[in-house]
């Protein structure tokens, strides 16, 4: 199936399926931004410039500040390349539901 700029945004909003893992893949790049271990270098690279007290270093403690950049610009990114756009929120996506069943598992 070949995605066209206006049928990969259409075929997001109109499969169930396809925006429940848009949005999952949102979340665990949201998380992975203000939480991970991994990404601890880049937000100590940011708050040494814009400590936290600034907007763009508050950003990186807030998920409904950084998760709506997150979305915004995956979605842009599903518009311009659709296919590697899918593999990634797959990806991400599956990695969430885990990371999900995990938290769930270990109450």
């Amino acid at each position: 199936m070949t995605f066209t700029w206006t049928s990969s945004y259409q075929s997001l909003v109109e499969n169930p399926i396809l925006t429940i893992i848009f949005a999952l893949a949102a979340y665990r790049l949201t998380r992975l931004l203000i939480e991970d271990v991994a990404t601890e270098p880049i937000r100590d690279f940011v708050w040494k410039r814009r400590p936290v007290t600034t907007k763009i270093g508050y950003l990186f403690t807030c998920y409904w500040c950084m998760g709506m950049w997150v979305a915004g610009s995956w979605f842009i990114f599903w518009g311009i390349v659709p296919e590697v756009a899918l593999v990634l929120s797959l990806i991400l996506s599956i990695s969430a539901f885990i990371g999900l069943i995990s938290a769930w598992t270990e109450r």
